[in-house]
């Protein structure tokens, strides 16, 4: 077979594949400008918020103790139970106390027999000093002794007082409504006032949830209340503090602001504060940490953007604008918190500019761009 025919078709073939290569590219093809998806900046009423980290306070929670000494005859509750106010959690034997008091009784029955019998001798004696039977000394001496059968019956009142109180103290009773800890204290113990607590009461509704404003946030409230901080416990307009448990639930009771410190810690910055939850799910928990929030008033009108729009670099948070020529500009813009999907912008972008939400991984600032909203299909 001939080799010329072959050796021909093979040149004409490479040379019209280096043709191809070597074509320039068409004015469409040049000017070909990459799609992007856009959304416009837009406003909307926003109810500013704040988020902290609060723990849980009891409003009262107290070490119950013994007062007097004795044995333990009986342990009436069990631990972690829930009691009311005067129920009996303790008692202690109480046959000596009984005893102690019937004797003070006695005590003051003598003391009152002395009493009127020196006030029989005092008037026997200021009737024989009128008479002139009995110089004035024996009357005056009558008169100290009754004065002192006084004092005695009064200190005989007293000291039944005081066995009535021992006598009392035999039980103890829980001093309000609440939760019992753990008992530390078994029947037949021996204890005393200088025994560590029996076991401690927290009273579990209303509680206390507290946490901390920053300097910044604690001035965004009072300028948007009008009021100065010591009158934010009492603002008709007080925000609302708003509990999330850890376990992410949001408590549909809202709080209130019942006490701000009257400084601002040189240490942390803020200033902290108690709000009062009435707690009736009994669902915080003394010690417990939880996410507080705070609500503005009154809705404010904010610009947004979607999140997705966002960048970050050295300088800080951007987004890609495309401008009337469809040209792509780069702007820097103060941003705000995150409202769902999206990102407040508080300064560096007008109200219906539109920034690129999907294929910025396809442009640079200063180039043209085919520009759609973001959701509609191509045409």
């Amino acid at each position: 077979m001939p080799l010329a025919p072959v050796f021909r078709s093979c040149f004409l073939t490479c040379l019209l594949a280096l043709c191809l290569v070597g074509r320039p590219a068409t004015a469409q093809e040049q000017n070909a400008a990459p799609k992007v998806s856009i959304a416009a900046a837009y406003t909307r009423e926003i109810i500013d918020e704040a988020t902290f980290i609060g723990e849980g306070e009891a409003i009262d929670q107290v070490d119950i103790v013994a007062r007097v000494s004795g044995f333990v005859e009986a342990v009436l509750v069990e631990d972690g139970a829930r009691v009311e106010r005067n129920d009996i959690l303790f008692r202690i034997e109480s046959d000596s106390y009984s005893a102690t008091l019937a004797a003070r009784k006695a005590d003051l029955a003598k003391a009152e027999a002395d009493l009127e019998l020196a006030g029989i001798e005092y008037r026997r004696k200021s009737e024989l000093l009128t008479r002139g039977s009995a110089p004035e000394s024996e009357r005056d001496i009558a008169r100290a002794n009754e004065l002192g059968a006084e004092a005695a019956v009064q200190a005989a009142q007293a000291a039944i007082r005081q066995a009535e109180l021992e006598l009392g103290y035999t039980e103890i009773r829980a001093p309000f409504s609440g939760r019992l800890g753990r008992m530390s204290v078994s029947e037949g113990e021996l204890i005393s006032p200088s025994t560590p607590s029996l076991v401690t009461l927290v009273r579990e509704a209303p509680i206390y949830v507290r946490f901390s404003l920053s300097e910044k946030q604690l001035a965004n409230v009072l300028q948007e209340l009008e009021i100065g901080a010591g009158e934010l416990t009492s603002a008709e307009g007080s925000p609302a503090v708003h509990a999330t448990l850890p376990n992410g639930t949001t408590l549909q009771e809202p709080g209130k602001v019942v006490f701000v410190d009257n400084r601002i810690s040189p240490t942390t910055g803020t200033i902290a504060m108690l709000a009062r939850f009435e707690n009736a799910s009994k669902q915080i928990i003394d010690g417990a940490f939880l996410q507080v929030r705070i609500e503005a008033p009154a809705p404010t009108l904010r610009l947004l953007v979607p999140q997705a729009a966002l960048q970050r670099d050295q300088r800080g948070d951007f987004v890609l604008v495309v401008n009337a020529q469809q040209m792509v500009e780069q702007r820097y813009i103060e941003t705000g918190d995150q409202v769902g999907t999206e990102i407040v912008v508080n300064d560096g972008l007008q109200e219906g500019e539109s920034v690129i939400v999907e294929g910025l991984q396809r442009v640079r600032p200063g180039v043209r761009v085919d520009a759609i909203l973001a959701g509609q299909q191509e045409g």
